[in-house]
């Protein structure tokens, strides 16, 4: 039987949410993407918890701080909330790629903190990305599929995933 409260769709940040312009953490470079709301809010309004799985090799790379990514990021789950799309968790890769650590995507050692620490079932979750390693993470934790968002692929942005998900059509690993 599914868990409702412990399946979750897990959302990279910067390519599903908010505009990639490369190292995102400005006020200026905030830009939620066409769908991201609207999908988010179908998605949890169909029963899926959400969280967010981001790398953020920025900090580590001394680009911007964790105070800069918190300013920026609270903008986006404050716009998410007053559209009434609850997120459960945020849980980032701070490090640089280099440093070989396993939270960063494509290990699955942040989806794993979710399934710890939010009680997410992985087997039931769904995670989407619009990087190959976001979809990886998720084929590496055990989670149930994963959909590839944007770069001319047929799944164009959230809302379209979103559609994909709530008619059950899952791409399964």
């Amino acid at each position: 039987m599914i868990d409702l409260q412990r399946r979750f769709v897990l959302l990279d940040r910067d390519g599903v949410l908010v505009m990639d312009s490369g190292y995102p953490h400005t006020p200026e470079d905030y830009e939620l993407l066409p769908g991201a709301v609207e999908g988010a809010r179908q998605l949890s309004e169909s029963g899926w918890r959400l969280a967010i799985i981001s790398n953020q090799s920025g900090i580590g790379r001394g680009i911007f701080s964790m105070e800069d990514f918190q300013l920026f990021h609270n903008r986006l789950l404050s716009d998410l909330a007053r559209a009434g799309v609850p997120i459960a968790g945020t849980f980032i890769c701070p490090h640089e790629p280099q440093l070989g650590c396993d939270c960063r995507k494509p290990a699955p050692g942040l989806i794993f903190r979710v399934e710890s620490e939010l009680h997410a079932r992985l087997q039931e979750s769904i995670i989407i990305g619009d990087k190959t390693t976001d979809i990886e993470a998720g084929r590496r934790a055990g989670c149930l599929g994963g959909i590839l968002l944007g770069g001319g692929r047929s799944i164009p942005n959230l809302m379209a995933a979103a559609e994909m998900i709530t008619q059950g059509e899952v791409p399964y690993f």
